[in-house]
């Protein structure tokens, strides 16, 4: 009975959430479109380009294969319907396990100190800095002196800071100073637990360099989600599955809206919140060392780009036709539906690998 209240505990909050979000979607891009939420001409010049000969990535020629008006105007800031369906859920599933069973951590309640608070502050972190981002570039805005944008060195800075915080409360006060090795334990790390741990959190924002086709970014984060929601549940971790799969239902809601031809795009938001709360679940379930299996497509991504910068960098050539890659795979003439398809097989298939690797060797 236990194990069948919590099987309802996951599935109602995500049906609720993914609910959530077809209903609010409409009433987001109304506003969207009213308000024009999508960068400017210059600015989408600047995001839509390929490497010129010396690899240049913020000059050269638009790319042939995108469709360049359609592009500029389709809104960013999709990841709204994401974000409010996790918060609506949480703050619903809250109040009515409050109200009906007279405590706050009542039977579909998810929210709770020892495991999902630290998870909905990253969320909501990462959301508001998403958000700023979202409209500083969208009405082309200044911040800092005569800086057109968001500065990427601000951006990092913040996400460093909070990601500091995060990495000191999980040592100080939860007590994490290991890290599981498949197949052979536990290793210590002492203090060094604070600067691993930033570092995961900062090349789990940098994967936002997936967010570039249609429906790819929010498929594959579909996928990552729902293993590590399978994998907290097996860890018998049932507040951080249920919030996962809260997530899961606000991304399949975006998702709805965002396969071809999307009619609008994650943004900033959207993907902010939720790198934001993914390394932190690694780390709760002990999984950080296998994060580059279950997430593969997204270190492949990042992988990418990070190569092709360094190859120009340090050999003046390009690795590839264009970073990330699968820009590189629409150059090639590949169209942009069997790219996500294929990412999104290989990343069930790691998605599948990841899991079985936790459950034999964890």
């Amino acid at each position: 009975m236990i194990f069948d209240l919590n099987i309802i505990k996951v599935l109602v909050p995500w049906l609720v959430s993914f609910l959530f979000g077809l209903f609010i979607t409409p009433v987001v891009l109304s506003y969207l479109y009213k308000y024009k939420m999508w960068p400017k001409d210059k600015n989408i010049r600047e995001r839509l380009t390929i490497p010129d000969e010396d690899g240049n990535l913020t000059s050269g020629k638009i790319m042939d294969v995108i469709n360049k008006d359609s592009a500029i105007h389709t809104p960013r800031m999709g990841g709204i319907v994401i974000v409010f369906s996790v918060l609506l859920t949480t703050v619903l599933f809250w109040a009515v396990s409050f109200g009906i069973f007279g405590n706050p951590s009542g039977k579909l309640d998810f929210l709770s100190r020892s495991q999902t608070w630290i998870i909905l502050l990253s969320f909501l972190v990462g959301a508001i800095i998403g958000f700023v981002d979202d409209i500083v570039t969208t009405k082309n805005l200044k911040i800092i002196g005569n800086h057109q944008g968001f500065p990427w060195q601000l951006r990092i800075i913040l996400v460093s800071l909070f990601s500091f915080f995060v990495a000191w409360w999980f040592y100080a006060k939860l007590g994490y100073s290991q890290i599981m090795i498949p197949f052979y334990g536990y290793y210590e790390l002492g203090w060094l637990f604070i600067p691993f741990f930033v570092l995961v959190f900062l090349s789990s924002f940098a994967t936002s360099v997936v967010d570039g086709l249609d429906g790819l970014a929010g498929g594959i984060m579909v996928i990552v989600f729902t293993t590590m929601g399978f994998i907290s549940f097996y860890q018998s971790l049932f507040n951080v599955s249920a919030f996962c799969f809260v997530i899961v239902g606000g991304i399949l809601s975006f998702l709805w809206f965002n396969i071809s031809p999307a009619r609008f795009y994650m943004g900033e938001i959207g993907y902010s919140s939720l790198a934001f709360v993914l390394p932190i679940i690694a780390f709760m379930t002990d999984t950080v060392l296998l994060l580059p299996i279950i997430a593969f497509m997204l270190l492949i991504s990042l992988t990418s780009s990070v190569t092709q910068m360094l190859s120009v960098k340090i050999f003046k050539r390009r690795i590839f036709k264009a970073a990330p890659l699968h820009h590189h795979f629409e150059l090639l003439g590949w169209s942009q539906s069997q790219i996500v398809l294929r990412y999104w097989i290989v990343s069930i298939v790691m998605a599948i690998l990841g899991f079985a690797l936790v459950v034999v060797s964890i």
